[in-house]
C-alpha cells in the first residue's frame, strides 16, 4: 500500500497552470488606441486588456482587438528566455509576461523532466498570450457583462492536428516521479490523445473550481471567408536529441536505443486441441504412456500365460529351481511349527534363512540382547529412563519461538540480507495498523452497495475519535498514535483515508460540501486545495477506498483506514515496545468497541496490526490442548485394546494390556520431552507445531513397533521359556523394525536441510524423537513387555499387579489365530492371486500414479496466512477482506548499491550544441524499463513508473525551476517565495519584497556541465534537496517524499551507498501472484545489474517470507531424492545376495515413489499448496511409507514355495500386524487431528497424513503383494543338513 506521499502541493493549481492562458487572457495589456472589433490578421491581437474579474478572483480579457505593441529592450529579452519563437511586437506587455512567467513556474516541474515536452508546452501558451499575431488563430466567439463591463466568455483556437499530435506525443509518456504517475494525469486528466487534452483544458470551470473563467474550443478548421490560420508552430519530438529527454519520459529518445529490452513472461502451458476438446501436453504425454505401459503389460501377461500353460518349452530360471524342487517339504515342516521360528533342538534337515552379514550380526545381536533384557528387565529399564530423563533436564531452558521473521526465513536468506541492507542503510518499512470498513451484499441482488455515503462518513469520523483517543501504557508513559505515527512533513500523521479529504476535522465535512465533496476529491485529489491532506500531500483515491472497478471510486463498497508508524530495525527498541502496546489497546478498542458499531450499522469491520499475527500464533499454542488431550485418550484406549488378548470376561483383567499401553505412551512422552529438552540445552527454540504435531507423529509411528513387537512376543510357542520368547521375538522383527524407524529418522534428518527455520526446527525435533522413542522401545518398553508376560503367568490383575488370581486358567496353547490373520490368509490373499484381480490392481495402481503426475504440475506454491491462525482468529476475515478490497499492491523499492553518480551515458553528436546528450546512467537505463514494465502489469505484476529521487533532484536544480533551488547573496540556502521566512507563517502574508527578494536560482545554465552538476555541486546541493519542503512554488522538495531513499554520507566520494526508486506492485490476491511478482522483480533487477554493471536488487516487505517458494519444486525434489536414496542403500545393505538386495529394494523404491506421487497428486486435489510444511510431510511419507512395504517385504523373502504362496504366508504373517498395528494406529492418532482449531493442522497434517495413511495401506496391503506375486525375488529360505556333532550354524531365523 502506497503510504509515502509525494507531497506535490503544486498540484492543487495543476488546473489553473493548465488555464493560465485565461490568466494571460485577462491581463493582455492596458487599452490600445487602436479601433475595436473583429480583425484577423497579421501584426494584431485578438484580445487585449482586462475587463473586469470574476468572484473567485479570476481575471476576464476584454473582447477587444488591437494591433501589437513593440516592446522595450527588457521585456524582448524576458519574453525570448521564455518564449523564443516570439520576436519582434508581442500582444502582451510586462505584467502580463510576469503573470505568465508565474504560472508556468507551476508546470515545471511536471514537464522538466522532457525539455522538448516543456517547450511544446511553453510554446503553446507563449502563442496564446504574447504571440503579434494571436487574431490569426484567437476568434472570440461569446461575452458576459461583468461589473458593467464586456469581458470574454468563450473563445475558439484554432491549431493545426500536427500542432496537437505533436504536443501530445512530446509529453504522453512524461512521468511525475513525486507522484509514481504520468504527469498527463495531472496536466491531462489522464487524455488518451490531444483532442481529450484540448477539451480538458478547455472547460470552463465554475467557481472556486480550478480550470479556465471562460469555455475555449480548440478547433483545426477555419473557413477561407475568415482570414484565419490555424497555429503551427513547430513541435519537438521527445525524441529530439537537441533536447535529450530521459527514456523514462520518452520512451523512442536515441539514449534509450541501446537499453535492454523488457522479457515478457507467456504465461499459460503447453496444450494441445483434440477435436472440441483442449488438453494440457503433460496430460496427453501421461495418457499415451499409460496406453503403452498397459499394452506392454498386456502383452506380457499372454506370453506369460502361453508359456505357464505349455511348462515343457519352458527352461526354469536359476533362481526358481528351488521354489518347486522343496516346496512340499517346507511346507510340510512350516505346517508343523509356528511361522519364522527357530529353536535350539532343530532336526538334522532344516529349512533356513540366509543372512547378509550385516543381518547376521543385528540377529545374533538380537538374539544376545533379547536374552540378557529378560533376565535383567530392571536395569534395562532404570538406565533407560535416566538417560531420557536426563534429557528432558534441559526443559528449564524451553522457549518458544512466535516471531514470523524467525520461523519462516531462514538466516542465510537472501531476501532476509537485503531486508537488513534496506533497513540499516535507509530505513525500516514502516508497520501497518490497519481498519477495513465494508458493506453487506444486499440480499436481492447479491451485489454490495456503495458504502460513500454521509451516515457511513460520519461513522467514520467517530471511528477516528476513538482511535485518537487510545492512551497506551508503556513502561510508565502514556503512548498515544500522534506519538508514534509516521509524519512525511515532521508535523501531521499520514494516516491514509477518505477523511484526509477533510483534512481529519470533522468540523470540515459541511463546510466543505460532505459526500459531493468526497467524490469531488475522488476526481481532482491531486489539483485541488481543499483535497489536499492534512500532511499535506495528495491522497490517492485506491488507498483508501476498496471494493471498487476501474476508477469508479463512488462504487466503492469498503473505507480502508491505514495508519503507518515508525518502525525500528531491532525489535527490542523502545521505539518498537512503544508500537506494539499501541496495537495491544489498538486491538482490544476494535473488539470491544468498533465492532459493535459497525456491526449497529449493517456494515461488517475487520482490522489487524503489525504485531497481530505474532499475538494470534501465541494464543495457538493453547487453542488444541483438548484436542491433545482427547487423541492421547484415544490412542491410549485404542493401544491397550489391540496390545491385549481377545477380550474374554473371565480373563480380560489378566489379559488385558492397559498398564502396558500407558506405559508406552508414556515413552512416546519422554521421547518427545527429551529430544525438546536436548535441543533447549543447545539453544533452539521450539515451534507451536512441535509442542501439537510431534507428540502425534512419533505417538502413531511408536505404536506400530509396540505392536510388532507384542504381537510377535504372543507369537513364540508357549513351551519356550519368556526370556526364549522375547529372544526369538526380537530376531523376528528386530532387522525390519531397525529398518523402519532409521529411515523415518533419516526421512526426518532430511528435513533438516530444509532452509525455513520452522520445518527444518521440526524435522530435527522430529528425528531425535523418533530415534529416542525407537531406543526405549527396544530397552524400556521390553523390560515392560517382561514385566508385563511375568504378570500375566503370575496371574496378576493388570493396573494392580498385587492383586493375584487363583482361579485364573490360560486356555491359550501355541500361536491363537486372530480374525485379522484368517481374513488375510484366506479371503485377501487368495482374491488377490487371482491372475484378473492382478491385472486390474496393476492397472488401477499405475493408473493414478501417472494421473498423479499430471496432477503435480498444477500445485502451487504458497501457503495462506489465514491457514497458520486459529480458525476463530479476527485475522481470519482480515486477510479475506484485504484479497476482496485492495486495489493496489504492496510498495516495490529497487535499491541501488553503491551508485557512482558522476558517471553519464553521453551521445556524441556532430551537431550538438548547448543542450548536452550526457545523462545519469539510472535515468537512461534503470527508470525506463520500469516504465516499460509497468506498461505490462499481467507479467511484470509492476502497477507504475518509479518515482525517482534523481529525477526530481535534476529538475529541482535545474535553472528553469527558478523557485525551487534558489540561495541568499551569502551562499545559504533559500526556500520558496511560499515559505518561511520568505512568507509569514503567521499571517501567511506572502511578497516579492521580502527578505527572499534578493534570492537567486542556484545555477545558470553556464554553471552547469554539459547540462548536469557536477561531483561538486551534486555533492553540495542533494542535502538541501533532501531537506526542502515541497510547496505551491516548488512541488519537487525532497523532503518527505525521498527523505529515506538516499543514503548520502557527503564525504567526498562519487559513491553513494544505497539509494532507493518506489513503485508498486499490482494487487497480489494469490499465493502465487506474491510469488510471481517476486521473481519478477528479481529477474528485471538482475538484467538491469548486468546491464549497467551496478548491484540492483528489487525489495518489498514480503518478499523475505516468499522467497523459498521460488525454488520449493527444486527443493522438494532434492529432498526427496536424497530421502529416497538413503532408504534404497540402507535397504539394500541389509538384504541378502547383491542380487536379492536390489531385486527387493527396488520393489520397495517402486512402491515408495508411488505413494509420494500419489500423495502429490491428492494435494492438488485437495488445493494442498507445495511449501516448506508440505516438503517436510513428503519427506516424511518416505519415511513412513516404509512401514507398509518393508514389513512385508521381510516376510515375502523368509517365506517358501512359488511366489503366490510366499505372497500368502506373507500376508498371513505380517498383514494383520501392518493393518492393526501400523495402519489403524495411524488413523486413530491422526483423525482426532480434524477436530484442531487451527487450519494448518487440518490440512497439512490431518488430510495429508490420512492420505498417506491410506495410500501406504493399499500400497502395501494391495499393490505390493500383487507385485511380489508377479516379480518378487527368489526366497532366502533354503535347506541345510546338519549333523549332530557340527557346531550350530550362524545366527539364523
Amino acid at each position: 500500500m502506497a503510504l509515502r506521499p509525494g507531497l506535490v502541493l503544486s498540484i492543487s493549481r495543476l488546473q489553473v497552470v493548465l488555464c493560465f492562458l485565461s490568466l494571460a487572457y485577462a491581463q493582455t495589456s492596458v487599452t490600445s488606441n487602436a479601433t475595436a472589433g473583429k480583425r484577423h490578421s497579421e501584426e494584431y491581437c485578438a484580445m487585449y486588456g482586462i475587463c473586469g474579474k470574476r468572484s473567485d478572483g479570476k481575471y476576464l480579457n476584454c473582447p477587444f482587438g488591437s494591433p501589437s505593441v513593440k516592446p522595450d529592450d527588457l521585456l524582448s529579452s524576458k519574453v525570448q528566455s521564455l518564449c523564443p519563437t516570439i520576436t519582434g511586437n508581442v500582444c502582451c506587455t510586462e505584467t502580463q509576461f510576469d503573470t505568465l512567467r508565474s504560472q508556468v513556474q507551476q508546470a515545471i516541474p511536471f514537464l522538466v523532466g522532457c525539455p522538448a515536452c516543456l517547450r511544446n508546452f511553453l510554446n503553446l501558451f507563449c502563442e496564446l498570450t504574447c504571440s503579434p499575431s494571436q487574431s490569426l488563430f484567437i476568434n472570440v466567439t461569446s461575452v458576459a457583462k461583468v461589473n458593467n463591463n464586456l469581458t470574454v466568455d468563450g473563445i475558439d483556437f484554432y491549431i493545426t492536428d500536427a500542432y496537437g499530435e505533436g504536443l501530445y506525443d512530446s509529453c504522453k509518456d512524461v512521468k511525475f516521479g513525486t507522484m509514481n504517475s504520468r504527469a498527463m494525469e495531472f496536466i491531462g486528466a489522464g487524455a488518451k490523445n490531444f483532442k481529450e487534452w484540448f477539451t480538458f483544458i478547455g472547460r470552463q470551470a465554475p467557481s472556486n473550481v480550478p480550470g479556465s473563467p471562460y469555455a475555449i474550443r480548440f478547433s483545426s478548421s477555419v473557413t477561407e471567408s475568415s482570414a484565419m490560420k490555424p497555429m503551427n508552430v513547430s513541435t519537438y519530438s521527445c525524441g529530439d536529441n537537441s533536447l535529450g529527454c530521459s527514456c523514462g519520459d520518452c520512451p523512442s529518445s536515441t539514449v534509450c536505443s541501446n537499453t535492454v529490452s523488457p522479457v515478457s513472461r507467456k504465461g499459460g502451458s503447453c496444450s494441445v486441441r483434440i477435436g472440441s476438446v483442449k488438453a494440457k501436453c503433460i496430460d496427453l504425454a501421461v495418457a499415451i504412456l499409460y496406453i503403452v505401459l498397459v499394452s506392454v503389460f498386456f502383452g506380457w501377461g499372454l506370453f506369460h500365460r502361453t508359456r505357464k500353460a505349455n511348462p515343457a518349452s519352458v527352461t526354469k530360471p536359476w533362481w526358481t529351481v528351488m521354489d518347486d524342487s522343496e516346496v512340499h517339504s517346507v511346507n510340510r515342516e512350516k505346517n508343523e511349527n509356528p511361522p519364522m521360528q527357530v529353536f535350539e533342538d532343530a532336526p538334522h534337515i532344516r529349512n533356513s534363512v540366509q543372512l547378509s552379514i550385516v543381518q547376521g550380526y543385528m540377529s545374533k545381536f538380537f538374539r544376545r540382547y533379547g536374552t540378557w533384557v529378560a533376565r535383567n528387565p530392571i536395569i534395562v529399564l532404570c538406565s533407560s529412563l535416566a538417560l531420557v530423563l536426563l534429557l528432558c533436564l534441559g526443559l528449564i531452558r524451553f522457549k518458544v519461538e512466535t516471531r514470523p521473521e524467525k520461523l519462516w526465513v531462514g538466516p542465510g536468506s537472501k531476501a532476509a540480507e537485503e531486508k537488513n541492507f534496506f533497513d540499516s542503510h535507509l530505513a525500516p518499512f514502516y508497520r501497518i495498523e490497519q481498519l477495513i470498513l465494508a458493506t453487506i451484499p444486499e440480499v436481492k441482488h447479491g451485489s454490495s452497495p456503495s458504502i460513500v455515503t454521509e451516515d457511513n462518513i460520519k461513522l467514520l469520523f467517530e471511528i477516528q475519535k476513538k482511535v485518537d483517543g487510545i492512551k497506551a501504557n508503556y513502561s510508565g508513559s502514556v503512548i498515544s498514535l500522534a506519538d508514534i505515527c509516521m509524519k512525511p512533513m515532521d508535523k501531521d500523521c499520514a494516516t491514509q483515508s477518505v477523511l484526509q479529504y477533510f483534512k481529519m476535522n470533522p468540523a470540515n465535512y459541511d463546510d466543505y460540501g460532505g459526500v459531493e465533496h468526497l467524490k469531488y476529491c475522488f476526481e481532482h485529489y491531486s489539483s485541488a486545495d481543499k483535497c489536499m491532506s492534512a500532511f499535506k500531500g495528495p491522497l490517492d483515491p485506491s488507498t483508501a477506498l476498496g471494493g471498487f472497478s476501474g476508477k469508479n471510486y463512488s462504487e466503492a463498497t469498503a473505507f480502508l483506514v491505514t495508519y503507518p508508524v515508525n518502525n525500528a530495525i531491532s525489535k527490542e527498541e523502545n521505539e518498537t515496545e512503544r508500537a506494539v502496546a499501541w496495537e495491544k489497546a489498538f486491538i482490544k478498542l476494535a473488539k470491544d468497541e468498533l465492532l459493535q458499531m459497525v456491526q449497529s450499522r449493517n456494515l461488517t469491520l475487520s482490522f489487524s496490526s503489525e504485531s497481530s499475527v505474532e499475538e494470534e500464533l501465541k494464543r495457538e499454542s493453547s487453542a488444541d490442548a483438548i484436542t491433545i488431550l482427547i487423541s492421547y485418550l484415544v490412542m491410549f484406549a485404542y493401544i491397550s485394546l489391540t496390545l491385549g488378548d481377545s477380550p474374554r470376561l473371565s480373563s480380560f483383567y489378566i489379559s488385558s494390556k492397559v498398564l502396558l499401553g500407558l506405559s508406552g505412551v508414556v515413552l512416546v512422552m519422554l521421547s518427545v520431552l527429551g529430544s525438546v529438552g536436548f535441543f533447549s540445552v543447545i539453544g533452539v527454540k521450539s515451534t507451536l507445531i512441535i509442542m501439537e504435531v510431534i507428540p502425534f507423529l512419533v505417538l502413531a509411528v511408536g505404536v506400530d513397533n509396540m505392536c510388532i513387537l507384542v504381537n510377535a512376543v504372543k507369537r513364540q510357542s508357549l513351551e519356550l521359556p519368556l526370556e526364549g520368547r522375547i529372544s526369538n521375538a526380537l530376531v523376528e522383527v528386530g532387522p525390519s523394525i531397525t529398518l523402519a524407524s532409521l529411515s523415518e529418522v533419516l526421512a526426518f534428518a532430511v528435513g533438516s536441510f530444509i532452509p525455513m527455520p520452522a520445518c527444518r526446527v521440526f524435522s530435527m525435533f522430529a528425528a531425535l524423537a523418533v530415534l529416542l522413542d525407537f531406543l526405549l522401545q527396544v530397552t524400556a518398553f521390553v523390560a515392560l513387555i517382561v514385566f508385563d508376560f511375568r504378570r500375566t503367568e503370575d496371574k496378576r490383575v493388570d493396573c494392580f499387579p498385587c492383586m493375584k488370581i487363583s482361579s485364573y486358567t490360560n486356555s491359550d496353547k501355541g500361536i491363537r489365530i486372530f480374525l485379522l490373520v484368517f481374513h488375510f490368509q484366506e479371503i485377501h490373499a487368495p482374491i488377490l492371486s487371482l491372475w484378473g484381480v492382478k491385472i486390474a490392481v496393476i492397472c488401477v495402481f499405475v493408473a493414478f500414479a501417472l494421473a498423479s503426475i499430471a496432477l503435480c504440475t498444477r500445485i502451487q506454491p504458497g501457503l495462506e496466512q489465514k491457514i497458520v491462525l486459529p480458525r476463530d482468529s479476527y485475522l481470519q476475515g482480515y486477510f479475506n477482506n484485504v484479497s476482496e478490497y485492495l486495489r493496489i499492491g504492496p510498495p516495490l523499492y529497487f535499491v541501488v548499491k553503491n551508485y557512482n553518480y558522476s558517471v553519464y551515458v553521453c551521445i556524441v553528436l556532430l551537431y550538438a550544441y548547448e543542450l548536452s546528450f550526457c545523462m545519469h546512467v539510472l535515468i537512461v537505463l534503470l527508470f525506463p524499463q520500469i516504465a516499460r514494465a509497468s506498461l505490462t502489469p499481467e507479467s511484470s505484476y509492476i502497477a507504475k513508473p518509479a518515482a525517482s529521487w534523481l529525477d526530481d533532484f535534476l529538475v529541482w536544480i535545474s535553472p528553469e525551476a527558478f523557485g525551487c533551488c534558489r540561495k541568499f547573496t551569502n551562499g545559504a540556502y533559500c526556500p520558496p517565495d511560499d515559505q518561511p521566512p520568505c512568507c509569514s507563517s503567521s499571517d501567511g502574508s506572502c511578497s516579492l519584497g521580502g527578505v527572499c527578494k534578493d534570492c537567486t536560482t542556484c545555477f545558470r545554465h553556464s554553471d552547469l556541465r554539459n547540462g548536469r552538476p557536477s561531483t561538486t555541486q551534486f555533492e553540495e546541493k542533494l542535502p538541501w534537496f533532501l531537506s526542502a519542503l515541497p510547496s505551491s512554488d516548488c512541488a519537487k522538495g525532497g523532503h518527505g517524499a525521498y527523505t529515506s531513499s538516499v543514503e548520502f554520507k557527503g564525504n567526498g566520494s562519487d559513491i553513494i551507498p544505497a539509494s532507493s526508486f518506489r513503485t508498486y506492485h499490482t494487487p497480489l490476491n494469490k499465493q502465487v501472484d506474491y510469488v510471481n511478482s517476486m521473481r519478477a522483480a528479481r529477474e528485471l533487477s538482475s538484467r538491469l545489474s548486468d546491464s549497467l554493471k551496478i548491484e540492483i536488487f528489487p525489495y518489498s516487505v514480503f518478499y523475505m517470507f516468499f522467497e523459498q517458494y521460488l525454488d520449493i519444486w527444486r527443493t522438494a525434489l532434492i529432498n526427496l531424492s536424497i530421502a529416497i536414496g538413503q532408504l534404497f542403500f540402507h535397504s539394500t545393505e541389509q538384504k541378502d545376495t547383491i542380487t536379492c538386495s536390489l531385486w527387493s529394494s527396488s520393489i520397495i523404491l517402486l512402491v515408495l515413489a508411488m505413494i509420494v506421487v500419489d500423495l502429490m497428486g491428492v494435494m492438488a486435489i485437495l488445493n494442498i499448496q507445495l511449501n516448506a510444511v508440505s516438503v517436510v510431510n513428503l519427506v516424511m511419507a518416505v519415511g513412513i511409507s516404509v512401514e507398509f512395504c518393508v514389513h512385508m517385504t521381510h516376510a515375502f523373502s523368509v517365506s517358501t514355495g512359488d511366489k503366490d504362496q510366499r505372497t500368502k504366508e506373507a500376508l498371513a504373517t505380517m498383514g494383520a500386524s501392518v493393518f492393526s498395528g501400523i495402519t489403524l494406529t495411524k488413523l486413530v492418532g491422526v483423525i482426532v487431528l480434524c477436530f484442531s482449531r487451527t487450519e494448518v493442522f487440518v490440512v497439512y497434517y490431518f488430510q495429508m497424513y490420512l492420505a498417506l495413511v491410506l495410500l501406504g495401506f493399499l500400497h502395501g496391503l494391495v499393490f505390493l503383494p500383487v507385485v511380489l506375486s508377479m516379480f518378487g525375488p527368489p526366497s532366502r529360505r533354503v535347506l541345510i543338513e546338519q549333523r549332530q556333532d557340527r557346531a550350530p550354524v550362524p545366527p539364523q531365523l
